[in-house]
């Protein structure tokens, strides 16, 4: 599917995808070929259900990774090919809520206090004092940590480009990590030279440093960004301050904060205690 291909790549590329996203549409559309083994354009309407059905029981796919991937496949139909009848009824799951796991500041704290290398101790500072997806933290550069506006840019992120605070306990760690290490282009160099660090290194540092502060919360590297969010809002930062420092596109993204913050259940006592508190 070689020319089919190029006329994919070209249509995401002008509609501005993300190096992420081209890559991964045009993987799954080449995993569709090899299923059937025959090209996209002959296969209908039927081939497709087929398929959706594959991904869905055989190859269970969580539902984020289900729906990124029938986006690949309508994306390919109704853009490259123009059969927008070949799925436009195709629908998926409605998509269950699902709670981010946060830890409390104390938590954050021992994660911190329990690693001493100072690049991993940058490293998970970083991440969470900036609300960065991990492989936002990977490719920092030296060039976007500004400490005059106490900013840090990010490149390329999920939604673009954007700018997050600075902290100013990471910014002194940073100096200690610089001080050391005297990274050039990268901040956080890989073991590869003129590479970043790698992002499953910053997910195995992170898991480290969890098991010795005896964190038995089932947390992974994201966490620090779901914590990073939460502490915000329960520190009165406003929704919408905290949608432009994460780069979500869409403040409903931001709202699900609001159901594991502590600020909108601080008033409500339970009626057990109400009881015992009459009773007494």
């Amino acid at each position: 599917m070689g020319k089919l291909r190029d006329q994919m790549l070209a249509d995401l590329q002008l509609r501005g995808a993300t190096t992420r996203t081209q890559e991964t549409y045009l993987r799954e559309v080449s995993n569709l070929a090899k299923y059937f083994n025959r090209s996209p354009e002959e296969l209908g309407e039927d081939e497709l259900k087929e398929y959706m059905l594959y991904l869905m029981k055989e190859r269970q796919l969580s539902d984020g990774t289900y729906r990124f991937y029938v986006a690949a496949l309508k994306f390919l139909y109704r853009t490259t090919l123009k059969r927008e009848w070949m799925v436009e009824k195709i629908k998926c799951p409605k998509r269950r809520r699902k709670l981010p796991i946060v830890l409390d500041l104390s938590e954050v704290e021992s994660l911190f206090s329990v690693t001493k290398n100072l690049k991993h101790k940058a490293m998970l500072m970083i991440t969470y004092s900036s609300g960065l997806r991990v492989s936002e933290t990977a490719r920092l550069k030296m060039t976007d940590i500004d400490s005059k506006r106490m900013t840090v840019r990010i490149r390329q992120g999920k939604g673009g480009d954007r700018y997050s605070i600075l902290s100013q306990t990471a910014l002194e760690q940073l100096r200690q990590y610089w001080k050391k290490y005297r990274p050039t282009e990268w901040l956080f160099e890989g073991q590869k030279e003129d590479d970043h660090i790698s992002v499953s290194t910053i997910q195995s540092i992170f898991c480290a440093s969890k098991k010795r502060a005896r964190i038995t919360k089932p947390a992974s590297i994201h966490t620090l960004r779901h914590s990073f969010a939460t502490h915000l809002i329960e520190a009165g930062t406003s929704l919408h301050h905290v949608q432009l420092l994460l780069g979500h596109r869409s403040p409903t993204t931001t709202t699900v904060y609001l159901h594991v913050s502590r600020v909108n259940l601080s008033q409500v006592i339970s009626p057990l205690d109400r009881a015992a508190k009459q009773a007494s």
